[in-house]
């Protein structure tokens, strides 16, 4: 239930910052492209459709993403994502194939790059 609540939040975020943020609007660029986020038991599943400079996010699985990223489990996709080193928990993941990506790998790292616009910003 928190991996399908954090998904969701993540597609909040990424709508919001792909209306209100330009540097996140930059890192979008031209891209035209959907990728998933899920479980490897296909319980749980979100995918996001990355166009015009928008994202939208959606639940189920997507029929064709450039990428997808899947966790072994709903408990060890939320403690990867929220981990403090995501960037170690990500890699820990992939070489003990608990993570596994398909599609272009290039794109996961550039999916990672945008995370880092969506933490709160601090108050003055």
């Amino acid at each position: 239930m928190k991996f399908r609540f954090l998904l969701w939040m993540l597609g909040r975020l990424m709508a919001k910052a792909s209306r209100t943020n330009p540097e996140f609007q930059q890192q979008l660029g031209d891209k035209d492209l959907t990728f998933q986020l899920h479980t490897l038991d296909g319980k749980v599943a979100r995918h996001f459709v990355v166009r015009d400079q928008r994202v939208t996010s959606k639940s189920g699985p997507a029929s064709e993403p450039a990428f997808s990223l899947g966790f072994k489990d709903a408990a060890y996709g939320f403690a990867t994502m929220t981990a403090k080193n995501k960037q170690l928990a990500f890699m820990q993941g992939i070489q003990d194939k608990n993570i596994q990506i398909q599609g272009n790998p290039a794109l996961v790292m550039w999916f990672q790059g945008l995370t880092k616009y969506l933490k709160p910003r601090k108050k003055k």
